[in-house]
């Protein structure tokens, strides 16, 4: 099957650029927890030797559900991982799940998933991009492809799925992590779950995938992967499977629903804090999957290397001058650092009211007119979560306490009592 060869002139100047670079592999392992499979013995194919024996760049799958609207750092591995292998002349193809975001990976989870509509899926997918745009080459010819799986899955026959349902049996549903779990429980499994790993297989298939890469609790997906396109007469891909990031309390994987998390979207300052306050214990495995800084040449001093990764960070997604003055806020004493305060108590009259008025009385929007606009538009957000609903209401000041509102990417204030 062969659904989405490059063209011809762009497959070149990947060719080219890929044939005069020399092999070096300190990048690949880098925070890598697991390479599969593994070489059987001197004679079977390893991940590095199939990089080495290529006459052409490699395609390197990542696969994003846009089931939200925002992405944290523990999110930006993978995406850091796959820009390592465009640097080394390798294709990036980055998948937008559009159409698996509209079941939902159970992946994990104790009970079926919403299912969202296509349009929140797309809003979603926007921002996702939006936000991986520091991170990986959109500019380099031949080097990224963005693929929306509605391109092939949208088009499945009745034949076709019932093609791929034959590929697994129930058993091996069930021994996936989660199904099993829940299936024990006997907490409801619906056979529209079963087909996720299918279609999410069947990815790799249509973009004729080398490489894939993803989370520790994804090698069951992965290897669905490697299956179908064996099923379908290709070179089964590698998986590659990379860490879950601990969180900023030290303990639980980063989680928006756990406050434990950082935005890519968040305040250059808002950021440069979390980031201060790292654990210690935890800043070796930000600085070795967050960064690309040599891990021997690291500070010795905790709150050095507090500032360091702070700094390294905020530099990637804002620039060295936002760093700088993140950087200089902290030193200076700014505990929020560089986010301006604005106090409800004085500035709304009365609660309940609505956010569009909030964002006038703020200052961050001339008037409660522009304040639904920017709502409507996709940019407005309240402590990283993005708002589209124009009626959004508070009905007290605590729920709006601390929290930073965001209009575009500039304007920021901390709500304060």
């Amino acid at each position: 099957m062969n659904i989405t060869n490059l063209t011809s002139s762009v497959q070149n100047i990947a060719n080219s650029e890929f044939s005069s670079m020399t092999p070096d592999f300190a990048w690949l392992r880098r925070g890598v927890v697991e390479v599969f499979p593994q070489p059987l013995d001197a004679n079977s194919e390893s991940l590095e030797k199939r990089l080495l024996t290529t006459n052409q760049p490699l395609r390197i799958k990542l696969g994003i559900d846009p089931t939200g609207t925002d992405i944290h750092l523990g999110h930006s591995i993978p995406v850091r991982k796959l820009r390592s292998f465009q640097d080394a002349g390798h294709i990036a193809v980055l998948i937008i799940g559009d159409f698996t975001a509209r079941i939902g990976d159970p992946t994990g989870k104790s009970e079926v998933r919403r299912q969202l509509t296509e349009a929140d899926v797309a809003q979603n997918a926007q921002t996702y991009l939006d936000q991986v745009r520091p991170i990986l080459d959109f500019d380099t010819p031949g080097r990224l492809e963005v693929r929306y799986n509605s391109e092939w899955l949208s088009g499945l026959n009745l034949e076709k799925i019932l093609e791929l349902l034959s590929t697994m049996t129930v058993g091996q549903m069930l021994a996936k992590e989660g199904f099993a779990d829940r299936y024990k429980k006997e907490n409801p499994i619906f056979i529209h779950e079963f087909l996720y790993p299918l279609m999410q297989g069947f990815d790799s298939v249509a973009v004729e995938a080398d490489v894939e890469l993803g989370g520790t609790d994804q090698k069951f997906n992965i290897a669905v992967g490697r299956d179908l396109q064996r099923h379908f007469g290709q070179k089964p891909q590698f998986g590659m499977l990379l860490p879950i990031l601990i969180g900023t309390d030290g303990v639980q994987k980063m989680s928006k629903s756990l406050d434990n998390y950082i935005g890519l979207s968040e305040h250059p300052g808002q950021k440069y804090q979390k980031l201060q306050g790292v654990p210690d214990h935890l800043l070796s495995q930000y600085f070795e999957l967050l960064t690309d800084l040599p891990l021997d040449k690291l500070p010795e001093n905790p709150r050095d290397r507090q500032t360091l990764l702070a700094s390294e960070v905020v530099k990637q997604y804002h620039g060295e001058t936002a760093a700088q003055e993140a950087k200089e806020a902290a030193r200076s004493g700014g505990k929020e650092g560089a986010v301006p305060e604005f106090s409800l108590s004085s500035g709304v009259q009365q609660f309940p009211t609505k956010l569009a008025y909030i964002l006038n009385a703020t200052g961050l929007c001339k008037s409660t007119g522009e304040g639904k606009r920017k709502i409507q538009e996709g940019g407005v957000r309240l402590d990283g979560d993005r708002i589209t609903d124009v009626d959004t209401t508070f009905t007290d000041l605590c729920e709006l306490q601390g929290k930073v509102l965001q209009v575009g990417k500039n304007k920021f204030v901390r709500l304060v009592p």
